[in-house]
């Protein structure tokens, strides 16, 4: 049970045992009507979102009308969407609004389960390593804590789906990842034609797309939202990701300035998707596709929820800069061959950090 809103948890373990043990998670800490932000959530000054950096309204990333999809127009606001900015959003692009909208108000469910149902699948309680529910990024490597809960479903079959995954959320994610396959096919398609990777074959397939992950991302309302973030900067280590966001908004992208601290948010638009190209596609294309650093500001009034699907590699496949891309430019290699395991691993060993996971692959 939580505690009372005129209680507060002033004791880190306490806080511990609270928001991660008991599965109450930042959720539980926003139902206490807390005054203030608890300690372990205020984040370094260079980390927050302060109004000394440059937001940029003027600007926006790409939006690209998919209705006609074959037409080279499109392909090629795609491509330069990928090169420049490594973020877009995409309308008429397939999804029906109804699946986007049913997947929202799953995520919705899921998170208003009492605590101990949502406990069940956490890391020690799960019946399935794919199935997890948590809070933050990487509670045990962060000196500050996001504010953030999560639930984590990696894919692995429709049987598996169907025996661990929740039932309050599990046929509307399914349908909604089942719903974006030809989109993400056709996105694969387009970006690997500027790289002369003419056919995406039984051998490229599953190094670009042979896993996928999703998340119900829950960022409750924050006292002292200043002080604190719903996701620090960092890349994606995927190789797109497919992100549904609500109308909330607060997902904010770097833009490529010579000033090191400027940020577009990223609007809510109705029946859009926001495409990113992940850190794996960045490796891939050599360089020419970029991933970007992108955050999420905590909101003090407004509960804001957003569900990426991370297409990936497959954990046991060896990325690295392709052999098209570097025999049609002459280009050198930026990039080692990598096991795609270990740059995961890589990832979500320490605290979001911007870019620096790729340096991991970096020649």
């Amino acid at each position: 049970m939580a505690p009372s809103t005129n209680q507060t948890i002033t004791d880190p373990s306490d806080l511990t045992d609270f928001v991660i043990n008991r599965g109450n998670g930042v959720k539980g800490l926003s139902q206490m009507g807390l005054k203030s932000l608890p300690k372990q959530y205020i984040q370094p000054l260079e980390e927050r979102m302060s109004s000394y950096m440059t937001k940029m309204p003027e600007e926006s990333i790409p939006i690209i009308d998919m209705s006609n999809w074959e037409d080279p127009k499109v392909a090629e606001s795609i491509c330069n969407a990928a090169e420049k900015w490594g973020f877009f959003q995409l309308l008429n692009h397939g999804v029906p609004i109804e699946v986007l909208e049913h997947v929202k108000e799953a995520t919705h469910k899921f998170f208003e389960m009492p605590a101990e149902e949502k406990c069940k699948f956490s890391k020690e309680h799960s019946s399935s390593n794919n199935v997890r529910f948590g809070t933050s990024f990487s509670p045990e490597a962060e000196k500050a804590l996001e504010w953030k809960d999560w639930l984590s479903l990696f894919y692995v079959s429709e049987d598996e789906t169907s025996a661990h995954w929740p039932p309050v959320c599990k046929a509307e994610v399914l349908e909604y990842m089942k719903r974006t396959d030809i989109l993400i096919k056709r996105l694969l398609e387009i970006l690997m034609k500027r790289l002369n990777v003419t056919e995406i074959d039984t051998t490229k397939e599953p190094l670009l797309m042979g896993s996928k992950r999703i998340n119900l991302n829950y960022y409750p309302v924050c006292p002292n939202p200043e002080l604190t973030v719903g996701v620090g900067r960092h890349s994606d280590v995927s190789t797109l990701t497919i992100l549904l966001q609500d109308y909330i908004g607060g997902l904010y992208v770097r833009a490529e300035t010579t000033d090191e601290d400027s940020w577009v948010h990223v609007p809510p638009l109705e029946g859009s998707l926001v495409i990113n190209v992940g850190d794996a596609l960045q490796i891939m294309s050599n360089g020419k596709y970029k991933s970007v650093e992108h955050r999420v500001v905590a909101n003090g009034s407004k509960t804001r929820i957003s569900v990426p699907i991370f297409v990936n590699p497959r954990p046991s496949d060896v990325i690295g800069p392709l052999p098209e891309v570097l025999e049609s430019s002459g280009e050198k290699a930026l990039y080692k061959q990598v096991l795609y395991s270990d740059y995961v691993r890589h990832f979500f060993r320490k605290a979001h950090d911007g870019k620096s996971t790729v340096d991991f692959a970096k020649i």
